[in-house]
């Protein structure tokens, strides 16, 4: 075998480096930076005093970019490697790295920097999407489409200055859409009825309205966010497949779990999202439950089997993967529920979800290192116990 052939799997010699595994090095260590960053500024911000860092200038500057971390340079590298990889073309890298990198200048105190990368990061993005498309034309992909928009617009608010009430929901809907699209990519066999598609394209379009309202008009854009929230946990709750694969077992019904509980949160969020645009203290609720409550479940519901799609780390799934998710959900209830009369309360909620996503990061781990030792390094991925 020639070098060239290594190079094209993505081997090579011994001592030698590829472009390739550079890059998967980099973009590794970048999307770690975001998440710890982004985690330990969100705890920062709530009162929560984390050991060995005091005068740490990083640490102040992750909570300050506390969203721009977790939703760009965590979140946004993660699906814009998701997306490389389908694409299977070299230059589709180059929005992940550059989302990366963005994080990094972020933690640099460098924001007009990380704002270009940013918009760059969403400019390549948004070109992979469209030859996405062009390759499958269906439903999924056109979500798929309309989501890396909304994260341009939300990058290019945030590259000029915009304030956080006119950015936030475009990078929400960004994360929304996309976790919509692909929920309808994987139950697109599924016999539903007539309407089910248009109602859901509607109320994604209403998303985006409100998105676009939230600047100038913040109170009506913010009726129409929330409410197209709402409506869309509906319209999972009545079609996805998680309501029938609950009953199953293993991987299936944790998945399900999953999924179902993420829902929840999303209307949670929607009517949250709703009383802060009418003036009630809810902001907190709104936010997290979204960004906690929905999305991290739907990362701990797909991880098993994104991660044998996109990286090659197949995990042997068992029913500890059931612990941090509890937490999660557990500390979240905390934080909005008893943290809406005490700031304590809320501190202990967020220290608890912290843990939760420690925990399931190392339970990731656990399970990848419990396939090698089982399957060594035969393929497949092994769904259930």
């Amino acid at each position: 075998m020639d070098g060239a052939t290594h190079e094209r799997q993505g081997a090579a010699p011994d001592g030698v480096v590829t472009p390739r595994a550079a890059a998967g090095t980099v973009l590794a260590a970048c999307v770690a930076a975001a998440l710890v960053a982004g985690v330990l500024g969100g705890l920062l911000r709530v009162g929560v005093a984390i050991p060995g860092t005091a005068g740490s200038d990083w640490l102040g500057r992750g909570a300050l970019a506390h969203a721009a971390l977790m939703m760009c340079g965590f979140l946004g590298t993660v699906i814009g490697v998701e997306r490389a990889v389908a694409a299977r073309r070299a230059e589709a890298w180059l929005a992940p790295l550059a989302s990366g990198l963005a994080g990094v200048a972020l933690l640099r105190g460098e924001p007009a920097l990380a704002g270009v990368l940013l918009v760059l990061a969403a400019t390549m993005f948004v070109a992979v999407n469209v030859l996405l498309l062009m390759r499958q034309r269906a439903g999924h992909t056109a979500l798929l489409l309309a989501s890396a928009c909304a994260w341009w617009v939300g990058n290019a608010l945030f590259a000029s200055g915009a304030s956080p009430g006119a950015v936030l929901p475009w990078w929400f809907a960004f994360l929304v859409m996309t976790i919509a699209a692909e929920r309808l990519e994987m139950t697109r066999l599924m016999r539903r009825r007539p309407g089910a598609s248009p109602a859901l394209v509607l109320l994604l379009g209403v998303l985006g309205v409100g998105a676009a309202l939230s600047g100038p008009w913040p109170v009506a854009g913010g009726l129409l966010f929330g409410g197209a929230l709402l409506a869309l946990a509906a319209w999972l709750f009545a079609f996805d497949i998680a309501r029938r694969t609950v009953r199953a077992e293993g991987l299936p019904r944790y998945m399900a779990v999953c999924l179902l509980g993420g829902y929840a949160w999303l209307a949670v969020g929607g009517i949250a999202w709703m009383a802060t645009a009418l003036g009630h203290p809810a902001r907190d609720a709104a936010l997290h439950a979204l960004g906690l409550g929905f999305i991290v479940s739907m990362i701990m519901g797909h991880a098993p089997v994104i991660l044998p799609a996109i990286a090659r780390i197949k995990l042997l799934f068992g029913g500890f993967f059931y612990v941090p998710l509890a937490l999660l959900h557990g500390s979240l209830l905390l934080r909005l529920g008893a943290g809406f009369l005490d700031f304590d309360r809320r501190a202990d909620g967020a220290l608890g979800n912290a843990f939760a996503i420690a925990l399931f990061a190392a339970t990731a781990v656990g399970a990848a290192l419990a396939w090698r030792r089982r399957f060594g390094g035969r393929t497949g991925t092994r769904r259930s116990p």
